[in-house]
């Protein structure tokens, strides 16, 4: 409260003194004005006039006006004061409430005719939007981390807890059951680390000029037998040779984590993957025949934890990062992906990057410009 009401004063007193200041020069100079002009020309002037001293009725007059004008000053000075301090005000009251965990305080401005007030306002709530969404998200990240990694951990405490009171018999499939739930954790923590590192821009790129169709090509045969067993049929569509310039471990992720998709929720039928390129720019698309995605989770399918069906997600064993992870490599590479609608009442991934990337000094990734939500 000091110091508002100090800056409020020193407005008022400023412009006050800067007031009085002018009125007492006009005065001054008015009667240096007319003793000069006398002593050089004593006929510009009657000679019954004395200039100097004022009378007593001129004395009464500077008086009068110099106390309107510092009223006046002092009227204009609070007003104006006022003008600005209300969102100066308003903004520390918000910053003391947000510093005491208030993420709802937001500051206000009445008078928004003072351009450079009303943008620090709007500049203030956008940031306190901004840390309340990410707070929000913070919270949901941690609650979804924490229940993934429930799972295998309670597995793993149990069957070892078991072992060590001799419930169950150390053998085989034991230690390859227990293998499986130690390898499910180390794939989640790498790919909170891939999309921390995205988040943060950081996501270093090994990029090299390579033949992407040779690579999809041999990335789908490794995984075409885990996708016939789930009865998909896998129609392959590229064109003979495509030179890209990426980071070829990176994409052969990306596919993996797009067939493993498939893999897991695409109903039995077919698996088109076709493929284009014009020299400028690489685009794929894999299209399943459904059961397809609702419009408001496709719109949002590449966020993180966020699944269309989550008990069927569950039981598959996705992690809801597998996604995520596909938009955070295709944007490092300056691309873009969606998911719309098929024809076939099934669901279509597309993505497409640049075929000739040209990388920040850094070495690093950068985000592209936002894209508008498919489908």
């Amino acid at each position: 409260m000091t110091s508002r009401s100090g800056l409020s004063r020193q407005l008022v007193l400023s412009m006050s003194a800067m007031a009085l200041s002018v009125m007492l020069l006009l005065h001054v100079s008015f009667y240096m004005f007319y003793a000069i002009a006398m002593k050089l020309n004593p006929s510009l002037v009657s000679p019954s006039v004395d200039s100097w001293p004022p009378t007593t009725s001129e004395w009464i007059l500077i008086a009068t006006m110099t106390l309107l004008g510092l009223a006046l000053a002092v009227h204009t000075a609070t007003r104006f004061s006022r003008r600005i301090i209300q969102p100066l005000n308003s903004v520390t009251e918000s910053v003391r409430r947000l510093a005491h965990g208030d993420l709802d305080a937001r500051a206000h401005a009445e008078d928004r005719s003072l351009g450079e007030a009303s943008a620090l306002v709007e500049d203030f709530n956008s940031m306190a939007e901004r840390l309340q969404r990410m707070t929000g998200e913070l919270v949901t990240w941690n609650a979804a981390i924490a229940h993934e990694l429930r799972t295998p951990v309670t597995i793993l405490r149990g069957r070892l807890q078991g072992l060590a009171e001799g419930v169950f018999q150390p053998d085989e499939a034991l230690f390859r059951s227990l293998l499986a739930q130690v390898e499910g954790l180390s794939r989640l923590i790498e790919d909170l680390r891939v999309l921390s590192l995205a988040d943060s821009g950081h996501l270093s790129l090994r990029t090299e000029t390579v033949d992407l169709s040779a690579e999809i090509r041999a990335t789908v045969q490794l995984v075409e037998p885990d996708l016939r067993a789930a009865q998909l049929a896998v129609d392959v569509q590229l064109p003979p040779a495509c030179r890209v310039e990426c980071d070829v471990a990176r994409i052969r992720q990306v596919l993996i984590a797009l067939l493993e998709n498939a893999r897991r929720y695409a109903q039995p039928g077919g698996l088109r993957i076709a493929a284009e390129c014009d020299g400028a720019e690489f685009s794929l698309g894999i299209e399943d025949d459904g059961p397809g995605i609702p419009d408001e989770v496709a719109a949002h399918i590449f966020e993180a934890f966020v699944r269309g069906d989550d008990s069927r997600a569950r039981h598959s064993g996705g992690s809801g990062l597998g996604l995520a992870i596909v938009r955070a490599i295709v944007h490092a590479h300056g691309g873009r992906v969606g998911c719309v609608a098929a024809a076939a009442g099934g669901t279509r991934f597309t993505l497409s990057i640049p075929c000739h990337a040209a990388p920040r000094p850094d070495g690093l990734s950068a985000p592209p410009p936002a894209m508008p939500a498919a489908g």
